[in-house]
């Protein structure tokens, strides 16, 4: 499929692809006229590397872990290494604390959400 058939079937620019492909997160061939094509695995691939971006992963740590990852599920594989799971260790710890603290925001403008409708 095209770039722009894949920024459709994704919700993803083609601006951001092209960045993708460049960090090497996904991978195109090229046609005799130079365009892209991408396989159908593609979608699955740009949606997985969308919610790592998500939970606040890199494209040098998503670089990482995509080799480990199956992309029409998105389980894990064997092919994880000690050292990438020690990373993605920290990295959920991170988002942890990013949760912890976003609740307690939450809390905090609820008590003043609270105040504020009593008058």
């Amino acid at each position: 499929m095209r770039i722009g058939e894949l920024a459709r079937r994704t919700g993803v620019s083609e601006r951001s692809l092209r960045y993708y492909e460049k960090q090497s997160l996904l991978a195109a061939e090229r046609t005799p006229g130079g365009h892209r094509e991408y396989a159908e695995t593609a979608v699955d691939r740009v949606i997985r590397i969308q919610e790592l971006y998500a939970a606040g992963l890199c494209s040098a740590k998503i670089a990482q872990l995509l080799p480990c990852m199956r992309d029409g599920d998105g389980g894990p594989s064997t092919a994880a290494s000690p050292r990438l799971v020690a990373d993605l260790t920290a990295e959920r710890a991170r988002i942890d604390r990013m949760i912890a603290d976003l609740l307690r925001s939450r809390d905090t403008l609820d008590e003043v959400i609270e105040a504020a409708a009593r008058g």
